[in-house]
């Protein structure tokens, strides 16, 4: 249970009752390429949440009195496609609950899922890498493939703290509709977003420094300060929230990062 939450009732006419939020654990961990573990996410991100205090001295609001609900894990199996499609209808109930999705990953493909859910205008994902491939090895559903996704649903993507992808993928980020900011500018990026949004934390966005526990660790990322401006900025306008890619090679850092983003998130999405 992500602390500070009520259970969902499965059982209930309307398990959802009058939650505003409702997290979501989704620990798909099929296509990491480097370092396996996302399957571990949901629970370390609850376990290191637990420190937290309920008051938020920015909104002067707490956090137990949001209407957060924890749903539990969706646990996965390793048909990401049928996956993917029994996690979007979780999500869609949700939605339709008039309640935003907040979903604990699991490797980054589990977004795709909360986009088709949430059906945004755009996608904002905060990722060290572009996520633009059409495949790795073959495999289209790959968590390096999330952006190209995300695009067949949402008229835009913007993809900030990118630092790592191949040269295709480069080529289709020089289209118009795809933004990137590198580290250096994400600090100085004041989003201009009037339509919906997707918010999508990779927490390898961040500098390994912050959060060394994750599949894919590049150096020279964003520091913590910059990404909870940035989810703070972005709350407001999202329709659906995730963070994704923790796992268990750290001692806490990664998790600590991600449940804090998860607790700013709320915060600022409900103060909107």
């Amino acid at each position: 249970m992500f602390p500070g939450a009520s259970p969902v009732d499965e059982s209930a006419d309307e398990p959802f009752g009058d939650a505003d939020h409702v997290v979501v654990g989704a620990p798909l961990d099929v296509s990491t390429s480097f370092r396996p573990g996302a399957r571990f996410g949901p629970d370390r991100i609850r376990k290191f949440a637990r420190t937290f205090e309920d008051f938020h001295p920015a909104t002067g609001t707490h956090f137990s009195e949001l209407h957060v609900a924890d749903y539990g894990d969706v646990h996965a199996w390793h048909d990401t496609a049928a996956y993917l499609d029994y996690l979007e209808g979780v999500l869609t109930d949700v939605r339709w609950a008039d309640a935003a999705p907040v979903v604990l990953g699991g490797e980054h493909t589990v977004s795709v899922a909360g986009v088709r859910a949430a059906e945004p205008d755009t996608f904002v994902a905060l990722d060290a890498h572009l996520d633009l491939r059409e495949d790795l090895d073959g495999d289209e559903l790959s968590h390096s493939t999330v952006t190209r996704h995300a695009l067949d649903v949402a008229d835009e993507a913007v993809v900030v703290g990118a630092r790592s992808g191949n040269e295709a993928e480069w080529e289709r980020a020089a289209e118009g509709d795809v933004t990137v900011l590198s580290p250096e500018d994400a600090a100085d990026w004041t989003p201009e977003v009037d339509d919906s949004v997707y918010l999508s934390v990779d927490i390898d966005a961040a500098d390994p420094a912050y959060a060394p526990g994750t599949g894919t660790p590049e150096p020279f990322g964003l520091d913590s300060a910059t990404m909870r401006d940035l989810v703070r900025a972005l709350a407001p306008q999202a329709v659906g929230f995730d963070v994704v890619e923790v796992n268990d090679r750290d001692d806490g850092q990664a998790a600590t990062l991600a449940a804090k983003l998860v607790r700013e998130f709320v915060h600022a999405n409900a103060d909107a």
